[in-house]
């Protein structure tokens, strides 16, 4: 026999690099995801038996289950080594069927990193099957099934076929119906401030207005704004108040999945998916030259801010010779899990903080290195000693008006030596630094700058800032965010248009229906006690089969009042404004399930149909004859096209602005860069001023 153990993990990658840990007496091999689900073809769930689920083996794995049986009757003992959360529980229990393992025997292995060190150990204490845990999977997966297949049929008969609706779905599209509501309903309101630019000597500063006679004054319109410059007689301020402080800045704790989705967004520009697919990767492991195959990080789908005391101590360290003693918090660095929390494994970190990103650069490519080098850095950041700023607030008077200047200083660097948190803005805080004032001193005005402002509406969501709000209501896990996100655009509820999430016409029609006749998949606190139920189920306080009952009874006599109410919505065909350049009947703009396009009407005679395209008002610097249209990608990228393709065919990543190189005759385009837009040459030899 060439091997006395089958281990059975879940991908190929993972199987490559524990088999090289383990040894000839090992076999590794992969289930390529789960083997067995509930069928597509129907609903597989027998509700007057405890909702007992009906499995069957998913189509394409006949070949890859005849191999692991085949393995499995070769070796003395088989382990299970899927991932180590509720899927990858389940994911074994399904195999232990399949291969008629006993569900009492000691054959789960689970790591949270895949080292050597990790690995081996795992293997010294492998437990039994955590049933509580694979009935927390099946509950979702069981709840999942009976919303879907349930509401799903309704919303083709009554609306259009291809529609879904599910738990976690329904309400991201509801929240970000409720946020276009709010904007749609949002009017704005005029308020204006008063900048001041000083100086004391040359040091020039800033200030702002803040009120009158010791209280703080709002100013909403002009004639606010007269009654104070008409106050305002000389340039001599007198500074009637100093108050410095010193300030700590404590680090951000190290990612949760959820975090570092948010931040892969802010920071390197990532999708969710993309973030999850590449911290896979990392997980999985990388050929590191002489050093081998290594997970360069621990496993990436958790809420847990936790951190082991092995990877702290290695941090402190690495810190203390790295940056100094004083830049180490020496293990201290404590952090709160949020609320409902599972904990089940540490935070997302690095494997081991000696690897360096710049160390292991040339190993991975350019995505991995990015996400990488993002939780290193946040780990060891968090790890460090708060940074202490120094700062100052500054009053100035003028005829008992008030004027008053913020300013700081970085006293200590700390944690920010390494890494600072980003933000939804965009916007970093920056030092400030004022002259040295003190009480009685008298600055000069160079000039005093008034500006009307407007209210705006709230920000439409962006996924990092969609993910962060779907967390902080306790809907979803850090599992379900990136398919969420994926399910909604690809059923065409809603789209991403420059980084933020808009509702379609579609989306509202679902939405509407599901609010009116199933209030509770869409009530945020339902789903929220759902989550925590769910989270009772793993811990053996809760039967998987009450909670599904106690969901299911009411949701039913929704249903049967749904089907009996609920007309047939008939999205009507727009007018698109021009005939058929095949027959000659009217064109109608159509909602397909990639969005809105034009058909003829004479459908199904005539199929002529066109993609919706947007014009950007510039000639093609190519031919000079066709318009330059928006195009997308297969990727879902925005380029720019011309609409004679294929014809000519010109297209450019950046969009060209109507305008010649005064250089070299080229054409010019404009190139998103750090602080706003720029207008460049293609040939490179030509620029102008950033346009914020």
């Amino acid at each position: 026999m060439a091997y006395k153990y089958l281990v059975i993990v879940e991908s190929p990658a993972k199987a490559k690099t524990i088999e090289k840990y383990l040894g000839r007496n090992y076999k590794v091999v992969a289930s390529v995801g789960h083997i067995r689900d509930l069928p597509k073809s129907k609903m597989g769930i027998d509700v007057e038996n405890d909702y007992e689920p009906h499995y069957i083996s998913i189509r394409g794995k006949g070949d890859v289950i005849k191999g692991l049986r085949s393995a499995a009757k070769k070796a003395e003992k088989v382990y299970l080594a899927s991932d180590p959360d509720r899927e990858g529980e389940a994911i074994a229990w399904h195999l232990a069927h399949l291969l008629n393992l006993d569900l009492t025997d000691k054959n789960r292995v689970v790591f949270n990193e895949i080292t050597k060190e990790a690995v081996k150990a795992a293997f010294k204490e492998p437990r039994a099957i955590d049933v509580d845990l694979v009935d927390a999977q099946q509950a979702r997966r069981v709840l999942d099934r009976l919303v879907g297949y349930s509401i799903s049929p309704i919303l083709w008969r009554k609306v259009k076929k291809g529609l879904s609706a599910g738990r976690v779905q329904s309400i991201a599209v509801k929240m970000i119906i409720d946020r276009e509501k709010e904007i749609r309903a949002f009017i704005p309101e005029e308020y204006w401030t008063i900048d001041g630019n000083f100086k004391k000597q040359t040091k020039k500063f800033k200030a702002t207005f803040w009120g009158v006679e010791g209280k703080k004054k709002k100013l909403p319109h002009a004639e606010s704004i007269k009654e104070i410059t008409d106050r305002l007689t000389g340039k001599d301020y007198q500074v009637t108040k100093v108050e410095k402080k010193e300030r700590k800045r404590n680090p951000a704790a190290p990612f949760t999945t959820s975090s570092l989705q948010q931040e892969a967004a802010r920071k390197l520009n990532f999708r969710t998916r993309k973030t999850m697919m590449v911290a896979q990767q990392l997980y999985e492991g990388i050929a590191l030259g002489k050093q081998g195959t290594v997970g360069l990080i621990t496993y990436m789908r958790t809420d847990s801010k936790r951190i082991a005391d092995s990877a702290k101590g290695e941090a402190a360290d690495f810190i203390t010779e790295t940056y100094g003693k004083e830049y180490s918090a020496h293990g201290t660095a404590k952090v709160k899990n949020a609320q409902g929390a599972q904990d089940a494994h540490e935070a997302v970190r690095p494997t081991s903080v000696l690897r360096t990103p710049d160390e292991i650069a040339q190993y991975l490519d350019k995505d991995q290195l990015k996400l990488y080098t993002l939780i290193w850095s946040r780990f060891v950041a968090s790890q460090m000693t708060p940074a202490v700023l120094d700062t100052m607030k500054v009053t100035l008077e003028q005829n008992a008006v008030i004027f008053i200047a913020n300013g700081s200083k970085i006293k200590f660097k700390g944690f920010m030596s390494v890494y600072i948190e980003g933000t939804d803005d965009g916007k970093e805080e920056k030092e400030n630094i004022l002259p040295e004032l003190v009480e009685g001193d008298v600055v000069q005005s160079i000039n005093i700058e008034p500006k009307q402002h407007f209210t705006q509406p709230p920000a439409r969501f962006s996924e990092a800032t969609l993910i962060r709000t779907l967390e902080e209501k306790g809907v979803g896990r850090p599992s379900t965010y990136a398919p969420t996100l994926e399910t909604i655009q690809r059923r065409y509820y809603v789209k991403l248009q420059q980084k933020r999430f808009e509702p379609t016409e579609l989306g509202e029609i679902v939405n509407t229906l599901v609010e009116d006749f199933f209030p509770q998949i869409v009530d945020v606190n339902f789903t929220a006690q759902m989550e925590n139920d769910l989270d009772s189920v793993e811990e053996g306080k809760e039967n998987w089969v009450k909670v599904v009952d106690r969901f299911y009874r009411p949701f039913e006599k929704e249903l049967n009042e749904a089907e009996e109410k609920i007309e047939k919505i008939q999205i009507k065909d727009e007018p698109a404004g021009f005939d058929c350049d095949v027959c000659g009947h009217p064109m109608v703009i159509k909602l397909g399930r990639f969005g809105k396009f034009y058909a003829c009407s004479n459908f199904p005679e005539c199929r002529n149909t066109k993609p919706i395209v947007k014009e950007i008002g510039v000639v093609c610097p190519v031919c000079h004859e066709g318009q330059v249209i928006e195009r997308k990608s297969k990727k879902n990228r925005l380029f720019y096209g011309c609409s004679r393709y294929p014809d000519c065919d010109f297209t450019s990543w950046d969009k060209p602005v109507g305008r010649d190189c005064p250089k070299c005759g080229k054409y010019l385009v404009e190139k998103k860069v750090k602080g706003g837009k720029q207008v460049v040459c293609i040939n490179g030899d030509y620029e102008e001023a950033v346009q914020k």
